[in-house]
């Protein structure tokens, strides 16, 4: 019988079962159980067992004391015992995380990975970056609509950081694009308030045009521009269908006009309404 040759998978592919993690754990509040449970059982020397913050000294003292359990029900011993592996669980994967930021320190700090070797447990440094590599798996997820954790390999952590880092990149583009826009917001909104005598206006025009005034004097955290940004995608909007229900121009003179279709081309960004965005959007003429 021809034996089956098992196809090679790409170091980059996620698992196709996402590993299993504790995750986040209130591990103060198991250390708090786990007092309890030495407390009922009048361990004598339960005072000594470190604070509930204290992880590792806490599973220590309750591994070295596991004897003062015996003479409870097999019920209780079974629990704290596997509080104590759940904990150990939690412990190593926050080990692996702070490890990991460790070895970003020394990194950033110019320590060698022939440096990190030993530090690291491993005998070179190719194998020192590939641990390293490795430990970063935990903070990183793929890029799969499930978002599962990267595979433990240096190639899909590489895969993974460097799709990190493009959308880092591309949020970066982003909030600089919209301090921008900012920047031009309050010109553009206070020309168009100059030019209010000379727009054809109705109550919703003039409505969005007050809350304008309202709040422009007042704008200075991106929250605020956010708002004032609101409002005047509202008032354009009501102006320009003033102008398509009558089939005049909202602006009745040049410099009116200017500074609506001023506003009308700060508002074409992303996000934009396809009502600001159409070619009539500003009609000339009267």
């Amino acid at each position: 019988m021809k034996k089956r040759v098992r196809s090679a998978s790409r170091p980059t592919k996620p698992l196709v079962k996402a590993p299993m993690r504790i995750g986040p754990l209130d591990a103060p509040a198991v250390v708090g159980e786990l007092r309890k449970m030495h407390e009922n059982a009048e361990d004598p020397d339960v005072e000594r067992m470190p604070a509930d913050d204290e992880l590792f000294g806490a599973l220590v003292y309750a591994e070295k004391h596991v004897q003062a359990l015996r003479g409870q029900p097999p019920e209780v011993q079974r629990a704290a015992a596997l509080r104590r592996v759940q904990l150990w669980e939690y412990l190593r994967e926050q080990t692996e995380v702070h490890q990991a930021r460790a070895v970003d320190d020394a990194r950033r700090a110019g320590a060698q990975w022939i440096e990190l070797a030993p530090a690291l447990a491993v005998g070179a440094p190719n194998a020192a970056y590939n641990k390293a590599k490795r430990l970063k798996a935990v903070q990183l997820i793929d890029g799969t609509p499930q978002a599962k954790p990267v595979r433990r390999t240096p190639e899909a952590v590489l895969d993974a950081e460097r799709r990190i880092a493009l959308e880092e990149a591309a949020e970066r583009r982003a909030q600089e694009a919209a301090q921008r826009r900012h920047e031009l917001l309050v010109p553009v909104v206070t020309r168009l308030l100059e030019q209010r005598e000379s727009l054809q206006r109705d109550e919703d025009a003039d409505y969005w045009l007050e809350e304008i005034e309202a709040v422009l004097p007042h704008c200075r955290t991106p929250l605020q521009m956010v708002s004032l940004n609101r409002y005047l995608d509202a008032a354009l909007r009501a102006l320009l269908k003033l102008g398509k229900r009558t089939g005049r121009s909202p602006a009745l003179t040049d410099e009116a006009r200017l500074a609506l279709a001023a506003a009308v081309e700060l508002q074409k960004g992303p996000g934009a309404s396809n009502e600001l965005d159409s070619p009539g959007a500003v009609p000339h003429g009267a």
